[in-house]
């Protein structure tokens, strides 16, 4: 259920959170209007989310949630969790690429020795596995 809350300005806020509602409980709301042309619309704002740093990946699926999936971007938005999601994605794509750098390293067994031997050969095979973890992560995580 969405209450409205008032934030320093006077200005209506929407917001979810029952985190947020349990602080602001005891505020009496007054809803006030603006003018526009001939038309009065409420004062209504988003409530302040905390400001992250967003990495790559949390770019990118900001961008994707805007641009191809508009109602989960608005739902994050309005419950103030976007982010949060955000940020939860950035941290698990780059454990998750990590990971599967780690383990293809493994797997196709390049070594430190042929970094010391072919260097241009190590460089390839390692860009290689880079791009071929981020394709894994951008569609299992990013734009799914």
């Amino acid at each position: 259920m969405i209450r409205p809350l008032l934030n320093q300005q006077g200005r209506r806020l929407i917001c979810s959170d029952p985190n947020a509602l349990a602080e602001k409980e005891e505020l009496s709301i007054e809803l006030t209007y603006r003018t526009e042309g001939d038309y009065q619309i409420p004062n209504l704002t988003l409530a302040t989310e905390k400001a992250i740093p967003l990495g790559k990946y949390a770019r990118l699926r900001k961008r994707h949630l805007k641009q191809h999936r508009r109602i989960l971007y608005t739902n994050l938005l309005t419950t103030c969790t976007l982010n949060r999601h955000l940020a939860e994605i950035d941290q698990t794509a780059n454990e998750r690429m990590e990971l599967l750098s780690a383990q293809m390293v493994r797997q196709q067994g390049i070594m430190e020795t042929l970094k010391a031997t072919d260097q241009m050969r190590w460089v390839g095979l390692m860009n290689n596995i880079k791009q071929a973890a981020e394709e894994v992560v951008l569609s299992e995580l990013i734009y799914a």
